[in-house]
Parts: C-alpha cells; structure tokens; sequence
C-alpha cells in the first residue's frame, strides 16, 4: 500500500457506530491512586482526630452502649441482675406514672417550643428590618437567660414564685391579693408556672435565631413588596417567615428536645410536686437510677427518650427540607 493510500485511509471518515455500542467498547476509567503524600497527609488527619474519637467512644457511645444492655435486665445497682427481655420497655408504655410524665411533657412543649417561637418571630419581626428605641436592651433582656445557668434561673424564679415573692407582692399591691398563691406549690398552677420559667428561658435563643435571619433577607424583597403594596403582614407571611425556615427548624428542634428532657429546672423548682403534678420522664428516670434504685427501668426511659428526641429532630429536618 503507497504512502498516498495510507493517508487517504487516514483521513477517510470513521464508520457509523451504532447508538450505545461506544459506550459498550469504551474502556472503564481507572480511578487515579493517591499519591504518597495524599495518603500521609489522610493518615495525619486521622491520628489528629483519634484522641477526639477515643474520648467521645468512651464518653458517648459506650455509656449508650451499657444503657441499651442495662435495659433488659432488673438491677437495683447492687444484687444480681436478672435478664427481663423487653419488660422495662412496655412498662414505659404501661405505668400510669410514666404515662403522666409524658402527658406533662405535652403541655411543657406549649410552653418550652410553642410560645417561645411565636413571641421569637414577634420580636424578629419588630427588630429584624430596622431600628427601634431599647432594642439593644430589649435583646440583652430577652437574651439573659441563655448565659444564666438553669439552676440560677431556676433559684431566681423559685423566688418570684414564692408566697412572700416579688409576683404575689405585686398582686397585692395592685388590689388582686385574692389571686396571690403559692404558685409552685398549688396542683394546678405549678405545671403552667414551671412552662413560664422554660418559655423565658427558651425565648432569648429563639429571636437571636431570628433576628439573625431576618437580617440576612435583601431587603430589596421589602422594597418590592412594598411598591406592589403589600401590607406588614403580608410582608412577614410572603417573604420573611419563608426565609426563616432553617431557623425554625434549629428552634424547634432544640426547644421540642430541650421540653423532653426538661429535669433541672423541675428538680430545682418542685422535684416533681406537689404530689405527681411536675413530674417529667427525666425526673423518673433520676429516681429509678439513684433514689430508689431500678436501673433497668431507668435505663429504658433513657434510651426511649433518646429515639424520641432523634426522631424528632429528623421529622423536622425532613419536613424543613421538603418544604424548601
């Protein structure tokens, strides 16, 4: 074959391939392997991250761990265990105590998430798109709570709920002596007063979320809303309760998590009293490991809150993201 033939073969057009035959002929791609140094430099971040590791292991995971083996057992801490399979998880289901508990965990979750978040976009509403007179006070108010410890809080409000407190005081000095009580001690009250103390507690943490994210909004979304005339309402329905949605995911997670667990606050405020009318889950969960002593049991309530509340935070999170 001439040197003319070879060129003009060369140049000749390549035959049709069928549709899909290329891919088929195609030789697969070799993923690259790491350089040396790639792999020294992975091995470097893992012995960085190993002592971190090691302390949540044993910290976290193992303490779990034991609670989920702890569970299926009656233990008083000190005698022999003896293996009860799944009964500490249906007594959870069963005891009227237990079931009480978690009827007061409903009400508390008004009080812990509800209105926190309510009066949170409130203020977000308010503060977020401009300035108003005692706003940096208003905030540093609303926010105190978040760098008191619970037990503070909690003293500081035992205190205003007294016989001889600041509340009832005030009641009387306004001629409405007749509504003074012990609050904290009357089988009514003392659940919506101990929701009172979470949803101050709660509310600092929701409006610094929000305030955040109303201030994040362009604000030339305001000034179009505004031209098409929309009204303040409107405005915080179509543009600024949307643009919040990752923050009221954050919020009501914590706040719906944070009422599950409540135990300090009721354990400084009334230990569950008077009689059963505060008690919590986690409380119970404190008197079946410590005060009269179930482990088993304990170690049921513990880990059935613990999916509860991981539960929780994933139907939020889908929920957040579908609606995104």
């Amino acid at each position: 074959m001439s040197s003319r033939q070879l060129l003009q073969r060369r140049a000749a057009p390549a035959a049709a391939v069928p549709e899909g035959a290329a891919d088929i002929e195609r030789p697969r791609r070799t993923r690259p392997r790491p350089s040396k140094r790639a792999r020294q430099r992975r091995w470097l971040g893992l012995a960085f991250a190993a002592p971190a590791l090691l302390v949540y292991g044993f910290v976290v995971l193992v303490p779990i761990l034991q609670s989920v083996s702890y569970s299926f057992y009656s233990w008083d801490g000190v005698t022999t265990a003896r293996f009860v399979g799944l009964s500490n998880y249906t007594a959870f289901f069963t005891d009227p105590e237990l079931g009480q508990a978690m009827a007061h965990v409903l009400v508390l979750v008004l009080f812990f998430a509800g209105l926190p978040i309510l009066l949170g976009l409130l203020s977000a509403a308010l503060l977020g798109r401009g300035k108003m007179r005692g706003g940096g006070l208003y905030r540093w108010l609303l926010f105190l709570p978040q760098v008191l410890t619970s037990v503070v809080v909690a003293v500081i409000w035992k205190r205003i709920y007294g016989p001889d407190g600041p509340l009832n005081g005030a009641l009387r000095a306004v001629g409405l002596g007749g509504l003074a009580r012990n609050w904290l001690g009357d089988f009514t009250w003392a659940l919506p007063s101990l929701g009172v103390i979470g949803t101050w507690t709660a509310l600092g943490l929701c409006m610094v979320l929000f305030v955040a994210g109303v201030a994040a909004i362009p604000g030339e979304l305001y000034e179009q809303a505004r031209l098409d005339g929309a009204t303040p309402i409107k405005e915080f329905l179509a543009i600024t309760l949307p643009a919040l949605r990752g923050q009221l995911a954050v919020a009501l997670t914590l706040t719906v998590t944070g009422a599950l667990r409540a135990f300090d606050l009721v354990w400084v405020t009334t230990q569950g009293g008077p009689g059963t009318s505060t008690t919590t889950p986690a409380l119970l969960l404190y008197r079946k490991a410590f005060l009269n002593p179930d482990v088993g049991i304990a170690a049921a309530i513990g880990i059935v809150l613990a999916i509860i509340c991981l539960l929780v935070a994933l139907v939020v999170t889908r929920l957040s993201e579908e609606n995104a």
